[in-house]
């Protein structure tokens, strides 16, 4: 079978102790499921996997999937010495620069990384003697060793690798590593990357989102939809169960005190999401809040949903301000979807005076005389859901199912 070779750089991982070979497993796993269905074998060697794919797999199939893989630090595509000399390093780097990787303006510098120190030759020797050759290729390149345009690496381990276009991971632990959990998905900028951020700390997630039909449209729907597609390579793939919630936001509206009726909404949220949570075994339960950004995203306002549940609720986003929410958005590629402007539910019927200091006690007995269990199971009961993955959206399907049956 005719290859390609990626040589892959691990990051945190490396810090691991016993439990690291959990992690490498996991990250080698998480790979392997993006490069499917052609055919991969990974091979690994200290703070490096060594991933080889058919080489009929698409490129841009190969670099979205090191590009999306929480865990990886840097990666780039490779070829291997036919031995460990310098004869082969050398022309092996002729056979490189012999397709031109290069333009003929600019600054380069010779990367070497001699891991292995019983080669005869020490970094600054092969530099020096690879040097000569892209002298050869690229006359009118000079050198720069701080920042370069250009850099041809070599890696001296077990065996030898040359490389000229590394690029940058995305870093944290593979997903999977830390559990599951459930993401509160609205069509805002924040959620999908509070998504983000804890997937990147090993957290695998499904995705919940509350619609509000008909003061919701079918195009907010879709809105989140897109997002759910957007950020599901860096979760590995993901499920989204839109829950139907139009009933129990009019009942609130109807029945509840104008002033509390966002908190009322949201505390109605938490509990629905911790149930569709522990049917699929999440046990936590992750939002897009940021401290005092919003009237329902008060300390005491959060204090109040958390006690809707006794379930672990994440908040990446509490630390952050806007502008570096934003950033991470249109990083991930988020952003002109999210900014879109198809409301979604949590806007619905909201007050003009909304509290923003609720008393904890006095909000409960509030809910709690609103007699929400009914709503709450038909909701659980009706909510559709869509399975999105590398290879494409799985239609919704009505009602949720048992885990052991519905597991991802």
């Amino acid at each position: 079978m005719d290859e390609r070779l990626y040589l892959v750089k691990e990051g945190e991982i490396a810090l691991k102790g016993g439990n690291r070979i959990m992690f490498e497993r996991k990250l080698r796993g998480n790979i392997r499921s993006k490069l499917k269905p052609y055919q991969s074998r990974m091979d690994k060697s200290k703070g490096r996997v060594y991933v080889s794919v058919e080489d009929s797999c698409p490129r841009e199939q190969a670099e979205k999937a090191l590009s999306t893989t929480f865990g990886i630090t840097g990666w780039a595509e490779s070829e291997r010495c036919r031995e460990k000399s310098m004869e082969a390093i050398m022309e092996k780097t002729e056979e490189i620069l012999s397709r031109n990787p290069f333009s003929s303006q600019g600054s380069f510098k010779i990367d070497v990384r001699r891991e292995d120190k019983s080669f005869p030759l020490d970094s600054h020797a092969v530099a020096c003697a690879l040097a000569d050759i892209v002298e050869k290729y690229y006359p009118s390149l000079r050198v720069d060793l701080k920042n370069p345009d250009y850099t041809l690496t070599v890696e001296i381990r077990n065996q030898c690798f040359v490389y000229t276009d590394s690029r940058k991971g995305i870093g944290g632990l593979p997903v999977g590593t830390a559990g599951r959990g459930m993401l509160l998905l609205s069509g805002g900028i924040d959620s999908p990357v509070a998504g983000y951020t804890m997937a990147k700390r090993g957290l695998k997630l499904d995705c919940c989102y509350f619609h509000a039909y008909p003061y919701t449209s079918e195009m907010a729907l879709e809105k989140v939809k897109k997002l759910a597609s957007l950020i599901s390579p860096y979760l590995q793939g993901t499920r989204l169960f839109v829950v139907p919630f139009t009933k129990g936001q009019e009942y609130i509206r109807d029945h509840g005190v104008e002033e509390e009726a966002t908190l009322m909404f949201r505390a109605a949220m938490m509990k629905t999401a911790e149930k569709l949570s522990l049917l699929y075994h999440d046990i936590a339960l992750v939002t897009g809040e940021a401290v005092s950004q919003v009237a329902s995203q008060t300390l005491d306002a959060m204090t109040f949903t958390d006690s809707m549940t006794d379930m672990l609720i994440l908040r990446p986003l509490c630390g952050m301000d806007k502008e570096e929410i934003i950033k991470v958005a249109k990083d991930i590629d988020t952003y002109d979807t999210s900014i879109l402007p198809y409301e979604d539910c949590c806007v619905v019927f909201s007050p003009k005076h909304p509290v923003t200091r609720p008393d904890k006690k006095i909000m409960k007995e509030h809910f709690e005389a609103l007699h929400m269990d009914a709503l709450i199971n038909e909701a659980v009961e009706n909510t559709v859901i869509y399975t999105f993955s590398d290879q494409g959206i799985e239609e919704g399907k009505s009602g949720v199912r048992k885990a052991e049956d519905g597991e991802n």
